[in-house]
């Protein structure tokens, strides 16, 4: 949530919802119990389930929570970046979703309702249904359109448009109701599997050993815990504090204890302890990273990838074929761009930090291209805060479909222009896909990255 809203002006959030998933649900709140085989409390030997909630604590208000600190933060924030929405416009759009019980779509809810009308209404899509907890509220939204067009004349072209419209972009299936409901019953509906583990607990087995210090007690403590408004409510480990109290899976707010003493203390130490102030994990950022504008355009399609990750797998450094990879490549730029626009939230002094450069390619981003054919590229890298830059055009093979590498020639970046010039390989086969990368790089404080991408279709 700290990271969306520090993006918000760049999306048109139309809700903010509460979402149950396998590892938190609210109940009814009328004693009714709930237990789901192998969720978490099935798989320790111990008899925690049925019970009547699983991790929610009552009156749970984490968005309200963060948005209020938005609310402090955003005088300072819409000086940097146009675009943000006010806090009185994204608190109207906090609802409950289907918070019950996990994987429970039986009923409708406020936040299933509104998932329903903006897949309905008139405005173009896509829509992006973006979820780091379970999938009921958008199970429930796309059960409640079909119970009630499918027995009419219009459900043909309803199913089309609703599946036309709507792209989910989710952290795994944590309740099972994408396989259960939605692929059976909405085969069409495009589904983006979000997970990373950069981005998770396991971020520690996947980062580049040149983006540890990204992860540590130091850069995190210096970059966001100590930096505005939302830097003292951002979880780190040794904090003091838990999502809910007495959870026995959450002892990221412990510290100078060992294994062994907090095993004693009954909590279930299910990965390695760390440093007091370092990262612990952000899971579902990554839900909607390639929707950023930073010029990857990583949303246009799912194997595009972009700082969310993408789906294919990217050859690592090491020769490797890795899923990591596809979205830990990008970790550093990601990690140094939320350190400023943490740093923005502090001041409205444009000129008291920094923001990343403008980068822009003439002419159309997606082109068709001949085998043979010479093609010439115009890009343009600027700086708003006058820092130096660097340019630098590179292929991204991974997401390219020509299984080959093709020779650059680039030019020196002279007053903001820099050129590169390529030869479509002979060999490409009709239909197949050359990505190219513009990356300016400042030389500020964290230096920032932006990027320009531009396809190549060869057409024989």
């Amino acid at each position: 949530m700290i990271r969306y809203l520090l993006y918000s002006n760049e999306f048109d959030t139309e809700g903010l919802l509460y979402a149950s998933s396998g590892v938190h649900w609210a109940g009814d709140g009328k004693g009714t119990k709930w237990f789901v085989p192998g969720r978490e409390y099935d798989r320790i030997g111990r008899d925690i389930c049925p019970c009547t909630s699983w991790r929610w604590k009552p009156g749970e208000r984490f968005i309200h929570e963060a948005v209020d600190l938005y609310a402090q933060a955003y005088p300072n924030l819409r000086a940097h970046a146009k675009g943000y929405p006010s806090p009185r416009e994204l608190k109207s759009k906090i609802l409950d979703g289907n918070i019950e019980f996990d994987g429970d779509i039986s009923k409708d809810s406020p936040g299933s309702d509104l998932i329903r009308r903006k897949l309905l209404d008139n405005e173009p899509g896509p829509l992006y249904l973006l979820t780091g907890a379970g999938q009921s509220t958008i199970a429930r939204a796309l059960k409640s359109i079909k119970d009630q067009y499918e027995p009419t004349p219009y459900w043909p072209e309803i199913y089309r448009k609703v599946s036309q419209k709507a792209i989910i972009q989710s952290f795994g299936d944590q309740d099972d109701t994408y396989a259960k409901y939605i692929e059976p019953n909405w085969p069409d509906v495009e589904f983006r599997q979000m997970a990373t583990t950069i981005w998770g607990y396991g971020a520690r087995r996947a980062v580049l050993p040149g983006d540890a210090e990204l992860l540590s007690a130091e850069w995190t403590r210096t970059n966001v815990s100590e930096v505005g408004p939302f830097g003292p409510f951002y979880r780190v480990w040794g904090d003091g504090k838990q999502m809910v109290p007495d959870d026995i899976f959450d002892f990221f707010g412990f510290s100078g204890l060992t294994t062994e003493q907090l095993r004693e203390m009954g909590y279930v130490v299910w990965t390695l302890l760390q440093e007091k102030g370092s990262w612990i994990s952000e899971g579902d950022t990554s839900i909607f990273m390639n929707l950023i504008d930073n010029g990857l355009r990583a949303g246009t399609d799912a194997s595009w990838g972009g700082w969310g990750g993408r789906a294919g797998t990217d050859v690592a450094p090491d020769g490797t074929a890795s899923a990591d990879y596809a979205s830990t490549r990008w970790f550093r730029a990601a990690q140094h761009d939320f350190a400023a626009r943490l740093k923005w939230s502090t001041t409205r002094r444009y000129d008291a930090v920094n923001h990343e450069p403008d980068v822009s390619v003439s002419g159309q981003p997606d082109r068709d291209v001949r085998p043979g054919q010479v093609v010439t590229l115009n890009g343009h890298v600027t700086d708003p805060d006058r820092n130096a830059v660097s340019a630098t055009w590179w292929q991204y093979t991974d997401a390219g479909t020509y299984p080959g590498t093709v020779e650059l020639a680039q030019s020196r970046l002279t007053r903001g222009l820099t050129q590169v010039r390529l030869q479509i390989p002979r060999d490409a086969a009709n239909g197949q896909t050359i990505h190219l990368i513009l990356q300016g790089a400042d030389d500020g404080t964290p230096p920032l990255a932006s990027y320009q991408r531009v396809v190549l279709t060869v057409r024989r």
